[in-house]
């Protein structure tokens, strides 16, 4: 199958920077689709004057960097001006070969699809990554632009089958109307040959350690990790994200992260050690007795998974992905959002109980062995390929 990944916003290169989350999907489900056997193209936004216009990957997949706007990078809630110059030039490639399905990612790349199909009709299957209202419920201060959610809208109810990972997002979907029978479920695949729970791990200086990891800002829950650390003695905290540790001092969260572990008397206990490459993030998740995954809403879950693939226990908040992926008392331990108490007791029962987390550990890693590798989630992904271009013959046809 010839497959068009549209990843507007997210190039699954490395280059000045780290792929983020989305660029990681995409890239890996690329080069795990190329190893079953199919012929992947990823269309992203030129974003660095550096770029060649096309890249043949490692894995195998071709990336092709379309210019539309500046060439440097723009944050992806100010991407939508340059939509239609992108949409100009994904459509003339689109003219000169036509892909057998589309795959799009999040909900700017879905728009450039949607638009291109008007032209040239093919299967389209898209995948959210995350939605404007869960962000806009969650967040007073979405930056998003304030089309998002209804375009949204249009995104779901137009292209030929949405990818939900997850039954929180089906049902965040059916209050957008966009219907059941045009959803299917895959969850979000990891690496288990780079995250496992053997290899080297970083030195720690007390005896137990928490790790959290994640975008640097409020919704993620570092401030409620840090407040638990007042009820856990000879607890190190090691929160890992947001820009380099160079840059860190000049990043408002981490200020206010730093500000608060002072104020509640833990700012000894409390590290923040900034963004970590992949490459290193399984040293520092197996050197944690709990990865804590406590975000107020959550579209992915990548961090939890990341943590269970290491066979490290898991301690999350019941939304989003994470309800699906931690099975509460079986491969991890739910708590509510926003709640640190609970976070605290949950957490000091866990670090008491050696035997526990030795169990949460390894029946994590199973679950993600079992459900979440890459090559498994590349398979399922094919299948909905294959519903699609059915149903859209079949329309054609009709």
């Amino acid at each position: 199958m010839h497959i068009a990944m549209i990843s507007a916003h997210a190039s699954p290169l490395t280059g000045e920077v780290e792929p983020d989350e989305h660029g990681r999907h995409v890239g890996e489900l690329s080069a795990a689709l190329v190893r079953a056997g199919h012929e992947v193209t990823v269309y992203t936004r030129k974003a660095s004057g550096r770029q060649a216009a096309e890249v043949c990957s490692a894995q195998g997949y071709r990336v092709v960097h379309l210019p539309a706007g500046p060439a440097k990078h723009v944050p992806r809630d100010e991407l939508l001006p340059y939509l239609g110059e992108f949409t100009r030039r994904l459509r003339t490639r689109f003219a000169e070969d036509l892909p057998d399905v589309v795959h799009s990612h999040f909900w700017l790349s879905g728009l450039a699809a949607v638009f291109v199909s008007m032209a040239a009709p093919m299967p389209i299957v898209h995948t959210f990554h995350s939605l404007g209202t869960t962000r806009r419920r969650n967040d007073e201060n979405d930056p998003s632009p304030v089309e998002r959610i209804r375009l949204e809208r249009m995104v779901g109810q137009s292209v030929t089958r949405v990818i939900a990972t997850s039954e929180d997002e089906v049902r965040e979907l059916r209050g957008m109307r966009v219907t059941g029978r045009h959803v299917s479920v895959v969850p979000r695949g990891m690496d288990c040959d780079r995250f496992r729970p053997d290899g080297p791990r970083l030195t720690r200086r007390l005896r137990c350690r928490v790790v959290s990891a994640g975008q640097l800002a409020p919704r993620t829950g570092f401030a409620d990790v840090v407040e638990a650390m007042t009820h856990l003695p000879d607890t190190e905290l090691v929160i890992a994200g947001g820009p380099d540790r160079e840059r860190l001092p000049q990043d408002p969260v981490a200020c206010r992260l730093r500000e608060l572990a002072e104020r509640v008397g833990v700012a000894d206990r409390v590290r923040l050690v900034g963004q970590v490459p992949t490459e290193r993030m399984p040293e520092l998740l197996r050197s944690a007795d709990v990865a804590a995954c406590v975000p107020w809403y959550e579209p992915s879950g990548n961090e939890a998974l990341e943590a269970m693939a290491c066979g490290v226990p898991v301690l999350a908040t019941s939304v989003g992905d994470l309800a699906d992926t931690v099975v509460d008392g079986a491969t991890g331990v739910l708590v509510p959002p926003r709640r640190p108490e609970k976070l605290a007791a949950a957490m000091r029962a866990l670090l008491a109980d050696p035997a526990r987390r030795d169990f949460l550990g390894a029946t994590g890693r199973e679950r993600v062995e079992v459900h979440h590798r890459w090559d498994r989630i590349a398979r399922d992904t094919a299948d909905v390929y294959e519903e699609s271009r059915d149903r859209a013959l079949t329309c054609s046809v009709s």
